[in-house]
């Protein structure tokens, strides 16, 4: 049995042990979305035992670091040397880095175990989404969009309830061995279903192109990590960190034109689709983050919301994200067809992130539910849409590059939306509680703009009052500049070339242009 090779029945429905397979793929999907969820809502816990609260941003950092650094190599060693062995792969080291986190006896050794399991979710993340792009046509992909947009909506709302549960009830170590199962069963159906052709490259790995990336994306990620927070944007050390990031990549770059076997070869750059796609992609990763990260904020601190169901908060736009997705999967699926998603995807945000840059103190939850449900209906266009047409526009010796580089651009996407919205967010609260609280407004948010619902509850009802109004001029200013971003979005789906996608349903001519693949898929070439 040759699971990369199988086609539909007569019924329309692939095999089971394709489906097999691809419940597997969700799963291991889940893993490396659920993780940090988790991990988020059980850090106080952890911080009160391990110690080591002047460290704790790097637990989610290291991890970040880890996962953006290493996704493009993940990607590669795919494409040379076959996908199912780099998957299992990154499963194990994901597992493993699972296990010694939760033995962690300090912050230090925490923080050290968090990076090995960003290696091995870098892996799970490109993987799903490569042997997806091997085992599905472009054009039956569509289908299965819904349920990645499912899984990712899951991992949003329940990882905030499951890690309070889990820490509360059996410790916070078992927010990390809780992987353990699941990754037991991704791993044995993967291995005892998915059956890829053998790879047997001579090619070597890229290793002056993997270290001028990995310098050039961690220094990247941790001026946006550290930038207005940890150091002012001007310190010499952020500086010193942009000039860092900025000479290797444009090392890597001149380096990819040279190597024999480039880590990230630039000719996927010319298909017009890829390259917009990835700008897409990029912008979605960006207000994507910045909406799920100021949304439960304004809601608890404004609109009194409690944070415990802080996940629940976001269901009228993941629940929106999710029907949209589904639908637009259906529609692909049906018609070939995939461009008026993005120019609807990027039209909904501008829509959806304006309305919501409009909330003030008298804003009611129904009506901050309708403009989220509005950015939802955005990002379902939007979120896999990206990666179908960014596969669909590289042969498929380079599927594992494309996919691998279109979650980078997401991934950078988040990280500089979290950065630079934060920023704009910091500093007018801080403006406008110096303006209304005077001085008392100045010290109370002088170390974070962020006060907890506590917090909150102890301030005098003129500097509640204050606060408020800071937060909506925060949320203002950051939904605002999140909709100019949006436009560029907009502005590049205008530029998008229909390519109809190969696979199921009536054949249909495809025009011999740049953005076409020259050869056939796994599925189509058996």
């Amino acid at each position: 049995m040759s699971t990369g090779a199988e086609h539909p029945d007569d019924t329309g429905k692939r095999p089971r042990s394709v489906r097999v397979v691809l419940l597997a793929l969700m799963i291991a999907m889940m893993l490396a979305m659920l993780d940090n969820m988790i991990i988020g809502t059980a850090m106080p816990t952890i911080v009160g035992e391990l110690g080591g609260l002047e460290h704790l941003s790097w637990v989610v950092t290291s991890y970040t670091l880890a996962t953006a650094a290493s996704t493009p190599i993940w990607g590669k060693l795919g494409d040379l040397y076959g996908r199912k062995g780099a998957f299992l792969n990154s499963i194990v080291i994901f597992l493993a880095g699972s296990v010694l986190s939760g033995m962690a006896q300090d912050m230090g050794q925490l923080i050290a175990f968090r990076a090995v399991q960003g290696l091995g979710a870098g892996g799970l993340m490109v993987g799903v989404m490569a042997i997806i792009g091997d085992l599905v046509p472009p054009r039956e992909r569509g289908k299965y969009q819904g349920m990645m947009a499912g899984v990712m909506a899951l991992a949003m709302i329940g990882g905030p309830l499951v890690g309070g549960t889990i820490t509360d009830h059996w410790g916070w170590r078992w927010t990390f061995y809780i992987n353990l199962p699941l990754g037991a069963i991704a791993l044995a159906a993967v291995s005892a279903v998915l059956h890829l052709p053998k790879k047997r490259s001579q090619a070597r790995i890229d290793y002056p192109g993997a270290v001028l990336l990995t310098i050039g994306i961690t220094a990247i990620v941790l001026v946006t990590t550290w930038g207005g927070t940890e150091y002012a944007w001007t310190s010499a050390l952020i500086m010193e960190l942009t000039g860092i990031g900025v000479a290797a990549l444009a090392g890597f770059v001149y380096w990819q034109t040279r190597a024999p076997e480039p880590i990230l070869p630039l000719h996927i750059f010319r298909s017009r689709n890829f390259t917009l796609m990835s700008v897409i992609g990029f912008i979605t990763g960006f207000v994507m983050f910045g909406a799920t990260l100021f949304l439960p904020f304004y809601q608890q601190s404004v609109q009194g919301a409690s944070a415990t169901n802080s996940g629940l908060l976001l269901l009228p736009m993941l629940g929106a994200m999710l029907v949209t997705s589904m639908v637009a999967g259906r529609v692909t699926t049906q018609t070939g067809r995939y461009k008026i998603f993005p120019l609807a995807g990027g039209a909904l945000l501008v829509l959806g992130l304006y309305l919501l840059s409009l909330m003030d103190t008298e804003t009611s939850r129904l009506t901050s539910g309708v403009y989220m449900a509005v950015v939802g209906l955005g990002m379902g266009c939007l979120m896999q849409i990206t990666m179908l047409v960014a596969q669909n526009s590289v042969e498929m010796k380079d599927m594992g590059v494309a996919s691998s580089s279109a979650t980078l651009f997401r991934t950078l996407g988040s990280s500089f939306g979290v950065a630079i919205m934060g920023a704009l967010f910091n500093h007018r609260v801080q403006e406008v509680m110096a303006e209304r609280a005077g001085a008392l407004g100045s010290r109370l948010t002088e170390q974070s703009a962020q006060v907890d619902a506590a917090g909150l509850a102890k301030l005098p009802a003129d500097v509640r009052e204050a606060y408020q109004h800071a937060v909506t001029a925060g949320t203002h200013g950051a939904f605002l500049l999140g909709a100019a971003v949006a436009l560029l979005a907009l502005i590049a789906a205008v530029f998008v070339k229909e390519v109809p996608l190969k696979g199921a349903g009536p054949a249909e001519p495809r025009p011999a242009e740049d953005d076409a693949p020259t050869k056939p898929s796994v599925a189509e070439a058996v």
